[in-house]
């Protein structure tokens, strides 16, 4: 018999509408810091980010129960749908531009930072980074988001494609104009 750790995204889902609360916080923990990560690079506010990501837990354990969610393998891609929209809304709300920050003014890829990492070396990576979100923060907003959600998200271009409504040569054609743009920024 599998742990509850090492069931499927579909088996998890289905054995949470048998009423598992288990099997949803399990579901829930794989994905948290992707998904949080991303809401945090559209909000650049922690506190805007973790009301977003609230109601994008609460938005998925209605539609789970709903039986609203298809099974087709793209749980991780179905949770950033929500999260995207909800942010929308936050936008039409607060009628503010989408951005990308860092989680509480520092980087987003904090969670790569080892605790054995020297401190001249803990600069260089935030120097980095910085620099590396400046250039992504430069990009225009549809290829900031092609960024975010590629490599943020971890999403595959037809994810992206059917997530932004646009054709994956379009979601494509983004992630190469922002790298060229960000290549040339990098080289002036």
């Amino acid at each position: 018999m599998k742990s509850i750790v090492e069931v499927e995204d579909n088996e998890l889902i289905e054995a949470f509408r048998a009423g598992n609360t288990r099997a949803f916080e399990t579901l829930l923990n794989r994905y948290k810091d992707r998904l949080f990560s991303y809401v945090c690079s559209l909000t650049k506010d922690k506190h805007i980010a973790e009301d977003i990501f609230q109601d994008a837990c609460i938005r998925i354990i209605d539609s789970l129960r709903a039986g609203r969610y298809k099974e087709n393998g793209k749980f991780l891609a179905w949770a950033i749908f929500i999260s995207r929209n909800l942010y929308m809304d936050h936008l039409r709300k607060s009628k503010r531009k989408p951005t990308i920050v860092t989680h509480e003014g520092k980087e987003v890829f904090e969670w790569l930072a080892s605790s054995d990492m020297r401190a001249d070396d803990m600069m260089i990576r935030d120097e980095n980074t910085e620099e590396v979100q400046n250039l992504i923060n430069s990009l225009s907003p549809e290829q900031r988001e092609v960024v975010v959600l590629k490599h943020y998200g971890e999403l595959t271009f037809r994810e992206i494609a059917e997530l932004t409504k646009c054709s994956i040569n379009t979601a494509l054609g983004r992630m190469h104009y922002s790298l060229t743009n960000m290549r040339k920024k990098c080289l002036s």
